[in-house]
């Protein structure tokens, strides 16, 4: 799980242990963030030692301060600190809780002002004719093609995309059970379009697909193995190409243009921010600005006499 010759201390290697077994075990985190979490504290554990900080009831607010501050002079991106800072915060929360140590040093520790980067959206006029790229006289591309309405039809997370399995689709019901972050769950309506072109899918190409070893994953490989994200964002990527598109595209571009298309047609924000699976609603309203910002380029462009 981490480099454990790094850690020198028995102490900080058994509470780094109990901490990422908790938030894999019991909060139900994914292989990807307990690593990044690992990786986060593995660096900050070998700071605190080299500073003669061997237990956690030693460690001072100063002492976390002055790492931030190395972090910075390496040259790290505000987002990164931003993240470390958050991983040191749950860290020491968590040992707190525990009663590992009375010790909270991170109560006043704040983290960098971050500008978040507006999404990139495909128009509807983009979206379309990404999603006709497909040759669906092929097995791969009526794959592809029920993949692509997939997940512009719920907005889903790769992750949760290459996880998505039969057992969760409710074609009549028209509603699919997705697992998020931290094994949340939540409904998401679905689209008659993307049902039918699953349905062309379950039929007449997974069952050539499948393998023993398969489960009951929705979305396979020819091999009849579950997607990987690079995989996913490779045949994004492909059939953007196809398509023209000259935006710089990703699987995640399908989950902003999801909801930033809804909140254009008059979707309530807190219903898109309850199918995008966001806890924390100012999270949803990125894409307010984002459809504000088109709006104000179009009047913009309209009105401004120097505009063209």
């Amino acid at each position: 799980m981490f480099e454990r010759e790094k850690i020198k201390g028995e102490i900080w290697r058994k509470s780094l242990t109990y901490f990422l077994t908790s938030i894999e075990v019991e909060r139900g985190y994914s292989k990807n963030t307990v690593s990044s979490y690992s990786i986060d504290l593995v660096r900050y554990i070998k700071f605190l030692e080299e500073n003669g900080i061997e237990h956690p009831d030693w460690v001072s607010e100063e002492i976390v301060k002055r790492y931030i501050t190395e972090l910075q002079s390496i040259g790290l991106s505000q987002s990164s600190v931003s993240r470390n800072i958050s991983s040191i915060r749950t860290f020491h929360k968590f040992l707190w809780n525990v009663a590992y140590t009375k010790n909270y040093p991170v109560d006043d520790i704040e983290g960098p002002m971050i500008r978040r980067k507006l999404p990139e959206v495909l128009t509807i006029e983009e979206i379309f004719s990404l999603l006709e790229q497909p040759d669906v006289s092929t097995e791969i591309g009526v794959r592809d093609r029920a993949m692509l309405e997939f997940m512009y039809a719920t907005g889903v997370r790769v992750s949760e995309l290459i996880n998505f399995k039969q057992s969760d689709l409710f074609i009549d019901k028209e509603v699919v059970r997705v697992f998020g972050k931290g094994s949340k769950q939540r409904l998401i309506p679905i689209g008659e379009t993307a049902i039918k072109w699953i349905r062309e899918y379950q039929l007449k190409v997974r069952p050539k697909f499948v393998k023993i070893t398969s489960g009951d994953i929705l979305f396979l490989s020819r091999l009849g193995k579950r997607f990987t994200r690079m995989a996913v964002w490779k045949i994004v990527k492909k059939y953007a190409l196809m398509a023209g598109i000259k935006k710089e595209i990703h699987p995640h571009t399908l989950r902003h243009s999801f909801a930033t298309h809804l909140l254009e047609n008059g979707a309530d924000l807190r219903a898109v921010q309850e199918m995008l699976g966001h806890v924390d609603i100012s999270t949803t309203q990125i894409y307010i600005r984002a459809k504000n910002i088109e709006n104000l380029k179009e009047v913009y462009f309209l009105y401004h006499p120097r505009s063209n």
